[in-house]
Order: C-alpha cells, then sequence, then structure tokens
C-alpha cells in the first residue's frame, strides 16, 4: 500500500484493487474455530448493546409524557424483550460450556 510510485501513476483497475485489497474477508479465517466464537461474541455484543441503548432511549421518551412518548416506550420494552431473548440464546447455544459424556455420569 505504501510505495514510492504514486498512485496515479498506476492504471485505475490496479490502484483501486491495490486499496480494496486490506478489506478482503478471510474466509478460512471465518469458518475456523477462532473465527466462529468472534462471530458469536459479536452476535452476543450486538444485543447487549442494542439492549443498553434502546432502555435509555425508551426512558429517555417516556419523560415527556405525551402519546407518541409512551408509544415508543412500549416499542422499546418489546424490544428490549426480543434482544434479550435473543442473547439468551445465544449465550445457551453457542457461548454456555456444554456438558460431556464424562460429566453426566
Amino acid at each position: 500500500m505504501f510505495s514510492a510510485w504514486n498512485r496515479w501513476d498506476r492504471p485505475p483497475e490496479e490502484g483501486a484493487a491495490a486499496e480494496l485489497q486490506g478489506f478482503a474477508v478471510d474466509k478460512t479465517f471465518l469458518s475456523s474455530l477462532k473465527g466462529i466464537l468472534l462471530e458469536t461474541e459479536l452476535d452476543f455484543l450486538r444485543c447487549v448493546s442494542a439492549i443498553i441503548i434502546f432502555l435509555v432511549v425508551s426512558f429517555a421518551a417516556v419523560t415527556s409524557r405525551e402519546g407518541a412518548a409512551i408509544a415508543a416506550f412500549v416499542f422499546g420494552v418489546i424490544l428490549v424483550s426480543v434482544f434479550a431473548y435473543d442473547a439468551f440464546k445465544i449465550y445457551r447455544t453457542e457461548m454456555a460450556p456444554q456438558a460431556t459424556q464424562g460429566d453426566q455420569q
């Protein structure tokens, strides 16, 4: 990416491809165990951050005591419950330690 050549000296196809090369997705990493765990952790963090954001916005909206604000509060509480259930299912299925055959006996 850092070279002695000016990017305008190269043909446009080579320059654009060279600039976007850093954004390529490594599919072997995403299919590995670390990639799967990273995706799971990011899903869980997405749910937790959505819960926090919707709770804050819902309580901020209900302070005005208008009809639309109360409707926004109810909608926010419903979304918080949906995201909480999603986070619970992600934790139970993918992040919680699984019991092995030896532990069950």
